[in-house]
């Protein structure tokens, strides 16, 4: 009976990020878009907006630890919880970068044999926030270094995520402290 459940479980996993994996034409980089400086990326991002999809929802204290591997590979831990007063709570990804994106493409998978595409479309100049997005621009992340930021910044952020071709509007932020609500970001 459990071996059944797990391989259940395991069949819809994989009919869910199947819905995940489908590679559209992807939309060009922005024409300004300079190399990404990979070492200085890595490390802790909190996601304190996104376009939610299913596995990411009703998910707190959100955030990405990036570590480049000697292979070239990023390490990628996707670490939140449930509720704040939960334990904290990892899955293990690995990326590597598509090659000829100047680093700001990346193939993600985080469940064997499926993966899915992101780029990453602006890294601010002092390295505190930046903006990723599926490249249909149909899932899209707002990241900071620190887990908060003001309502006006990360309203600028949502409009510069809007022209780069994201639904603006279905940004929510993601709590990440308790009194935080998963409101829309523009409205």
């Amino acid at each position: 009976m459990r071996r059944l459940r797990h391989a259940a479980l395991t069949l819809l996993a994989a009919l869910l990020l199947g819905a995940c994996t489908h590679a559209p034409e992807p939309r060009p980089m922005p024409a300004d878009a300079t190399p990404l400086d990979l070492p200085a990326f890595m490390g802790t991002w909190h996601v304190v907006a996104h376009v939610p999809y299913f596995f990411e929802n009703g998910k707190v204290a959100t955030r990405d630890v990036y570590a480049l591997r000697e292979d070239g590979r990023v390490e990628n831990l996707f670490v939140f919880r449930r509720r704040f007063d939960g334990p904290d709570r990892t899955w293990r990804g690995l990326s590597s970068v598509v090659p000829g994106s100047g680093n700001r493409e990346w193939k993600v998978r985080f469940v064997w044999p499926f993966s899915t595409r992101l780029q990453v479309l602006e890294v601010s100049e002092d390295g505190r926030t930046a903006l990723l997005a599926t490249p249909d621009r149909k899932l899209a992340w707002i990241f900071s270094r620190e887990p908060v930021l003001e309502d006006g910044e990360l309203q600028a952020l949502a409009r510069r995520l809007a022209g780069q071709g994201v639904d603006a509007h279905a940004l929510r932020r993601v709590p990440q402290q308790p009194g935080q609500e998963r409101e829309p970001i523009l409205r």
